[in-house]
């Protein structure tokens, strides 16, 4: 009997956006767990060891020099370098750098400008350029659309001292940055769908993330898991770094996240770029961790209880679990933003952010096509990109 079948799809469905209610509602407990974890200390006067910034480029972004700026405004006594990469001499991003330059004359700043490509993934061949020019003892990679404090570097560094640490990432929150509703929306996607997603694997140690948002090893750690190289081809290439550094060693080490979020710049200004990117999110994550990705299902129970409420012949009670769901996403969003520090956002666009993320999720099954940076590659099932059409591996190379 079709109505049959449909009563009992539509059941299916509850039941699966009841248990989303409860994930939502076990990860706004958890997360209490993660931001109250006590950071270790430095002792006061201890010299602090010397640092160099990676920042690979590529093109003119939103407010770029703003976000750069964040970076060179720290608050740390120890020697500092910053070095910038992109791969063609007339990336325009290269006068953000000279700006950064003429803005902070006191600043290590070095800027490298090299074409050669090592491998499929263009921001690891960026990094492996520039890797020549570390110089000092701890290394700090970070994507260069984030935002900071002026006590993230004196944060990060300490988090690196603890014992048994081999690496340091960190979560992120989303800026809007006031460029419209697609900013918006995926501002949210990060605060209500990434960080409980991360807070609650990570709590449950179901999940062992690394983030492009921050990664720090020291320099010694970078050349004995094989440098830059070794990454070359991987889609999700800072993961891939992620676990190498915690296999380092006999006994391995832990990556550790810090209680704090840094800002990501949210800059999308039309639904396709929005579309694109979170694709390219879910496919990395989904390659990466394929049964976790299937089972995170669960986490989309509003647009799961709306399509049960849908369904000829539903339960009475169908609409009262769409509200449910609703309610829960909005717990979850006011504890993270409470525990975070996090600005409050337009909660109207929840319902609208649930159903093109549950659009996203259920797309991210149909192929491994992903477009990146302004290139279109596959992804094949071990996670390695392979471009579309030719990849030049022409040199032109310059450190400035």
């Amino acid at each position: 009997m079709p109505s049959m079948d449909l009563y009992w799809l539509s059941a299916i469905l509850l039941i699966l956006a009841l248990a989303g209610c409860l994930y939502a509602l076990a990860a706004a407990a958890l997360a209490g767990r993660v931001a109250a974890r006590r950071a270790p200390a430095l002792a006061d006067g201890a010299g602090r060891p010397s640092v160099t910034l990676l920042k690979p480029l590529c093109g003119m972004e939103p407010d770029l020099f703003e976000h750069l700026s964040t970076f060179c405004r720290q608050d740390y006594s120890g020697e500092v370098q910053i070095v910038f990469g992109v791969q063609r001499q007339t990336d325009p991003a290269i006068g953000i750098v000279e700006r950064l330059r003429e803005t902070f004359p006191a600043l290590r700043i070095d800027l490298v400008i090299d074409g050669r490509q090592h491998g499929s993934n263009r921001k690891v061949s960026n990094l492996i350029n520039m890797a020549a020019m570390i110089e000092h003892e701890v290394v700090v990679l970070a994507d260069s659309d984030m935002i900071v404090r002026p006590d993230y570097l004196e944060r990060i560094v300490t988090e690196l001292s603890a014992p048994g640490v081999g690496g340091v990432t960190c979560l992120y929150h989303g800026v809007p940055g006031g460029r419209g509703v697609f900013a918006e929306l995926s501002a949210l996607a990060i605060d209500a769908q990434f960080l409980p997603n991360v807070v609650m694997g990570t709590a449950l140690n179901l999940a062992k993330p690394c983030f492009g948002s921050t990664i720090a090893f020291t320099h010694a750690a970078l050349t004995e898991i094989g440098g830059f190289e070794r990454f070359r081809d991987d889609l999700a290439d800072d993961y891939a770094i992620g676990e190498a550094l915690r296999a380092r060693g006999e006994g391995g080490h832990r990556l550790s996240i810090p209680n704090f979020t840094i800002g990501h710049a949210c800059v999308d200004t039309e639904l396709s770029g929005l579309w694109r990117h979170e694709l390219r999110w879910n496919r990395t994550i989904r390659n990466v961790d394929p049964a976790g990705y299937a089972g995170s299902l669960v986490t989309h129970a509003f647009p799961l209880a709306l399509l049960g409420a849908l369904l000829p012949g539903a339960p009475e009670a169908a609409p009262a679990v769409a509200a449910l769901a609703l309610a829960c996403r909005i717990v979850l969003c006011l504890r993270l933003e409470r525990l975070f520090g996090l600005a409050p956002h337009a909660y109207w666009l929840l319902p609208i952010r649930d159903m093109l993320s549950f659009a996203n999720f259920s797309w991210s099954f149909v192929s491994g096509a992903v477009t990146w940076k302004g290139h279109d590659y596959r992804v094949v099932a071990d996670g390695t990109l392979i471009p579309e059409g030719n990849l030049s591996r022409d040199a032109e190379a310059t450190s400035v």
